[in-house]
């Protein structure tokens, strides 16, 4: 596959929801605990939102960490902007920040 078809997935995921989260595994069934705690802090703010399970798609995985300059997974994107990963998202939840954020890009219903 060409780079622009790589491109083309990942903007494909980055429209199809407000909150995209791409993680290790998928939000049951989470494959670290990075990507587990990522996930369930979006759960307790109640927010709808995309997963895609990067080990599902290598060549997306590879292509995420050029396109977000973000080595690492899982990695959080509300409205195609790259919030980062699960230290930071953590830190978001705990201050009110993540909570805001979601309501905003309306992942939360009013």
């Amino acid at each position: 596959m060409s780079e622009s078809d790589v491109s083309a997935r990942i903007n494909a995921h980055l429209t199809a929801a407000p909150v995209v989260l791409f993680m290790k595994g998928t939000p049951d069934f989470p494959q670290c605990g990075f990507s587990a705690q990522t996930a369930a802090a979006l759960q307790a703010c109640k927010a709808g939102f995309h997963a895609v399970n990067i080990f599902e798609d290598p060549e997306l995985r590879e292509a995420l960490k050029v396109h977000s300059n973000w080595p690492t997974f899982p990695q959080l994107y509300v409205k195609g902007e790259l919030m980062g990963g699960c230290d930071i998202v953590l830190q978001m939840y705990h201050s009110g920040e993540l909570a805001q954020v979601l309501k905003e890009s309306g992942a939360v219903g009013a």
